[in-house]
């Protein structure tokens, strides 16, 4: 019989294995040579496609992982610790997000780039962390069946009308606001469909929860993982195109035409139940520790590779002009040096926030010890002047 544990170790490996799969395809993406991209090319094709699993997998885990710690709590709503925690999680990553695009040598000329408005992996999660407590403190206290309800009905509305709200139109709002809802001036992802991941996520997590203690947990799991992303990434498309047949409802062949949002959800059920049925394997320290440094990871690799602060990244120097052998070894070499970078940072975190809690310190007080200085050679320039004045 399987040991019971309060942490879901399988979890850990599969963000491990997700930030690592973002890593090397951020650099591959971002530094691949346009000449080598061929669609037709079998190895790249299967490259595309397992990148496109990677961030749905990553918002759907972070949507586990939050929500399963949530109604662990045996303190229901605001008494609930980690809603507080989670609201402080979320405001970080939204903080996080824009502190990354920061460009201080525009700061210095006293301009902020339209890039700092950008929407990002970060912020939707941030937002999609804060989506679900609202949802948790709406019905949860009140109705609890109805918060794995309402999270799945969210996953699938928002699936559902994706090629209409796609459409819209969001110039009537400001920039910073118009980014979360559109790509149309350069966000990489959007709250909405994303959000639908995080929730579906949270509604896994729901089930884990309630039937932890049920003996064949994982044999159920995994089946019913695997035969449902196996529908939804093989017949998915098939089914939409033949109920828009029936219904002469055009909104279902336009989920056909662009299917990636259904399709994608099988590719995560299929990951979990693949990391569910391995499990076992997944005992190494060093690969749990990755999972447990995901966001300490993300900082350093875009400031490696894109250089957040300095604008002097990779990306700068190396954009779209390295050949297939080079960009491969560059990415192992990329994903080594960010995770053990990260992993060395978390290790000596807390010697490493107070040193710069010290830096900052003195570099405040410098700054008033200047001011002060400043203030005092003024009052002083002003009697003398007020003086001469007077005589």
């Amino acid at each position: 019989m399987e040991k019971k544990t309060t942490r879901l170790y399988f979890i850990d490996a599969i963000r491990a294995w997700a930030i690592l799969m973002m890593l090397q395809g951020h650099f591959i993406d971002g530094l691949l040579d346009n000449a080598f991209r061929d669609n037709a090319d079998t190895g790249y094709s299967l490259w595309k496609y397992f990148r496109g699993m990677t961030a749905p997998v990553f918002f759907t885990v972070s949507g586990f992982i939050f929500t399963y710690l949530l109604i662990r709590s045996p303190e229901k709503g605001f008494s609930n610790p980690r809603v507080k925690k989670g609201i402080k999680r979320g405001l970080e990553l939204l903080f996080i997000g824009y502190l990354l695009r920061i460009n201080l040598l525009g700061i210095i000329h006293g301009e902020i780039y339209e890039s700092f408005y950008l929407v990002d992996v970060l912020h939707c999660i941030g937002l999609s962390i804060l989506g679900i407590i609202g949802i948790y403190l709406l019905v949860y206290t009140k109705a609890r069946f109805l918060f794995p309800t309402l999270l799945i009905a969210i996953t699938i509305l928002l699936f559902l009308f994706e090629p209409q709200y796609q459409k819209w139109n969001y110039e009537f709002l400001p920039n910073v606001f118009a980014n979360y809802l559109t790509k149309a001036n350069g966000s990489v992802f959007n709250i909405i469909p994303w959000f639908g991941y995080a929730t579906f996520g949270a509604f896994v997590s729901v089930l884990f929860t309630r039937y932890k203690n049920y003996k064949h947990l994982y044999t159920a799991a995994i089946s019913i993982a695997l035969v449902s992303g196996l529908i939804l990434i093989f017949y998915s498309s098939d089914f939409f195109l033949a109920f828009s047949r029936v219904s002469g409802i055009q909104l279902f062949a336009d989920i056909f035409f662009n299917n990636y949002l259904f399709i994608r959800l099988g590719d995560v059920c299929v990951a979990f139940a693949v990391f569910m049925l391995a499990r076992q394997w997944f005992a190494n320290s060093t690969l749990l520790k990755i999972g447990q440094s995901t966001l300490s990871i993300y900082i350093i690799h875009f400031m490696i590779l894109y250089g957040s602060f300095t604008g002097l990244g990779l990306y700068q120097y190396f954009n779209h002009s390295l050949t297939p052998t080079v960009a491969i070894l560059g990415a192992i070499i990329f994903m080594i040096v960010c995770s053990f970078t990260a992993l060395i940072y978390e290790k000596h975190k807390a010697q490493i926030k107070k040193a710069i809690s010290r830096t900052l310190k003195f570099i405040w007080s410098s700054i008033e010890r200047l001011l002060k200085a400043s203030l005092t050679k003024v009052r002083f320039l002003l009697h003398k002047l007020f003086g001469l004045v007077k005589n």
